[in-house]
């Protein structure tokens, strides 16, 4: 190994799934990170993913046994997009072999994995950290800073709306219930509801709910509102059957905020508008940015120098708590408690 290689953290990717089109370059591109590693139970599958997209790299050695890259000792890190009933289980087991973790949101799907992640990680000593990349882009540090310095007073009403047609070669996002982690809720809601949650400076009261389910037991589109308390309300709507909407918008007592484009692709250029009640108002365009990769560069800067995620365990198990409490109202028709 090279004084260059030694600077960088050495990645295995745990899982062939269609992430990977955006994850595995991102590892490739990142400058303290280097992918040694894929594992997929399809035989096949993970050269396969390797060779389409990283295909200037065929020494990278791939395994159809996952076993087999968690007992890699070249392997520091594990990014694991497997299925979201999944990412508990071997969560766990990546841990148990001393390896940090990116898991691919949701971290899990009740409070209690999440828990025993924590205990797992702090026993082993390794990073854990939930993979909500759209967090490192810098459009979202521009809107809270935007927020501190006063320019639409006091937030009092947040709204996220995530949604797109689903398309035949997705379809299996909605093959499961939305108690194994099926549906439009885990997929891209827990998106909307960390967004959300983002904005205000203490956990939501309740939250109400409705949803429209497919066969499987899968919603397909749901709506709801989080209560903050002192008439603070976060608004979200998400579904799998509406046009393509990814954005949010701050309201505060002075003006609000828009972000346009929430889940950034290569290429796109982030767009935020604000507007004051004095009559100013402003649209900014920022630079491009991959947020993938800095999600890396992050979580390979925080293993390599001992510093803590941007994004903790704690507010991976204050999102999986509020999604578990909106999935109850919706089921039940009632508002829950937080």
């Amino acid at each position: 190994m090279n004084n260059q290689d030694q600077a960088k953290l050495r990645w295995g990717i745990l899982g062939a799934a269609r992430i990977n089109e955006r994850l595995l370059p991102a590892i490739v591109e990142a400058s303290n990170a280097k992918l040694v590693g894929i594992a997929s139970r399809r035989p096949g599958a993970a050269g396969q993913t390797l060779a389409q997209y990283a295909p200037c790299h065929p020494e990278i050695p791939s395994y159809d046994n996952l076993d087999a890259l968690l007992n890699d000792e070249d392997v520091q890190a594990i990014y694991l997009p497997m299925a979201n009933h999944e990412h508990a289980e071997w969560t766990l087991r990546a841990i148990e072999h001393r390896k940090h973790v990116l898991c691919e949101k949701p971290m899990a799907l009740t409070v209690e994995d999440i828990d025993a992640i924590e205990t797992a990680a702090r026993r082993y000593r390794v990073t854990v950290m939930e993979g909500f990349m759209y967090r490192f882009h810098s459009q979202h540090a521009r809107v809270l800073e935007l927020i501190r310095s006063g320019l639409i007073g006091e937030i009092r009403s947040v709204r996220a709306s995530y949604s797109f047609m689903m398309r035949p070669a997705r379809m299996y996002r909605l093959a499961e219930d939305v108690s194994r982690g099926g549906g439009a809720m885990w997929d891209i809601g827990c998106y909307a509801i960390h967004s959300l949650r983002m904005f205000f400076q203490q956990a939501p009261r309740t939250v109400t709910a409705l949803s429209k389910y497919v066969e499987s037991g899968a919603d397909i589109t749901t709506s709801g509102i989080l209560d903050f308390g002192d008439g603070k309300f976060a608004h979200f709507d998400f579904s799998f059957e509406r046009a393509r909407r990814c954005e949010y918008e701050i309201i505060g007592t002075q003006g609000g905020i828009k972000c346009h484009v929430v889940w950034q692709l290569p290429g796109d250029v982030p767009v935020i508008s604000w507007w004051t009640e004095d009559g100013r108002q402003s649209e900014e365009r920022l630079p491009v940015a991959n947020h993938f990769r800095l999600e890396i560069e992050h979580f390979s800067d925080c293993v390599l120098n001992g510093k803590d995620p941007q994004l903790s365990i704690n507010d991976a198990r204050d999102n999986c708590r509020t999604i578990v409490a909106a999935l109850q109202s919706a089921a039940e028709g009632r508002v829950i408690k937080i």
